[in-house]
């Protein structure tokens, strides 16, 4: 029986066993999914009339007003906070104590508090202020769900980023301070494009992060997707029900695609990094140059061309009694 670091590899009898839970569970899972489905059809969520719904044009508009909704709050928040990310995971690596605290407790704090709380507070105190702020409408909704997103996401960038700085081989960063770059040089030159590219998968995983809670909007009457399919929901009655399975199914369906979408373009972007050709290309080497001449030595000469010896042995000397 081989074994690992972790755990021990599982024998023959082990192997048929975790077959067979293998099966048993499966099946159970698809046995919990078809009595759903049945349920659901025997209650009548599937009839042709409940999903009839999205043939109104009224109903296809509320959902892509809330897709454009969503998008709007997404890219304006991973924008951010990437930009907010990089700075506090820099002022974090500062050799200046206060700044580095600063930047600590601003990451930690923001951290420890759930977001759906963060937004909660950002759009009670941009009403409480509105008219002084300027808000209009849903502007207020809009910026607590932009700068709720924007400070929990670019915490969680920051920490990413920071690892990725600190894989950075030591060696580099020595060997950059040897060549008189100065710390801002470094950071920028050295480090931060090493730290993007060796941690993009996980910035990008943070993406899709952010654009899935954009749905917490809904908690503030934002007018994003979840908030429009919750709205159609309630105020649409077919066969004397609401379409709430129809609605869900459909809307759960569009946030996968999203997300999937938003993942392939990583993807993409990921190996395209890695095909980049980067760096200096060597030159091409030239003939080689003539051998000098065979050098002197007081002994006699000394190389391949030395007599009466071995290749780079001195000649025969004359023994004297």
């Amino acid at each position: 029986m081989s074994s690992s670091v972790l755990y021990d590899a599982p024998g023959p009898k082990a192997l048929v066993r975790n077959r067979i839970y293998s099966v048993v569970g499966s099946l159970l899972i698809l046995a919990l999914i078809g009595y759903a489905v049945l349920q659901l059809a025997n209650r009548g969520h599937f009839a042709p009339e409940m999903w009839n719904i999205f043939n109104n044009a009224g109903v296809r508009a509320n959902i892509r007003d809330g897709i454009l909704s969503t998008l709007q709050v997404f890219v304006v928040a991973a924008v951010l906070s990437l930009v907010l990310g990089v700075g506090l995971a820099v002022a974090r690596l500062s050799d200046h104590r206060a700044v580095s605290a600063v930047a600590t407790g601003f990451i930690e704090l923001f951290r420890a508090v759930p977001l759906l709380i963060t937004i909660y507070a950002m759009w009670v105190l941009f009403l409480t202020y509105k008219e002084n702020l300027g808000f209009i409408g849903e502007s207020s909704a809009y910026w607590a769900l932009v700068i709720g997103l924007t400070v929990y996401n670019a915490c969680v960038q920051a920490e990413v980023l920071r690892a990725g700085v600190n894989a950075v081989p030591k060696g580099q960063v020595e060997a950059a301070y040897a060549l008189g770059l100065r710390k801002s040089q470094v950071m920028t030159m050295l480090l931060i494009p090493q730290a993007v590219r060796s941690m993009l998968p996980t910035i990008i995983s943070q993406l899709v992060v952010t654009l899935k809670d954009t749905s917490l909007g809904y908690i503030i009457t934002y007018a994003e997707l979840l908030y429009a399919a919750r709205t159609m929901a309630n105020n649409i009655i077919v066969n004397d029900d609401n379409p709430y399975v129809p609605v869900v199914i459909v809307v759960g369906a569009i946030y996968v695609a999203m997300c999937l979408a938003l993942s392939s373009v990583a993807t993409w972007i990921e190996k395209r990094g890695r095909r980049a050709k980067t760096g200096i290309t060597p030159a091409a080497a030239g003939e080689p140059l003539e051998a000098p001449g065979v050098l002197e030595t007081a002994a006699g000469p000394v190389g391949p061309q030395a007599p009466g010896g071995a290749e780079g042995t001195e000649g025969p000397v004359d023994k004297q009694n």
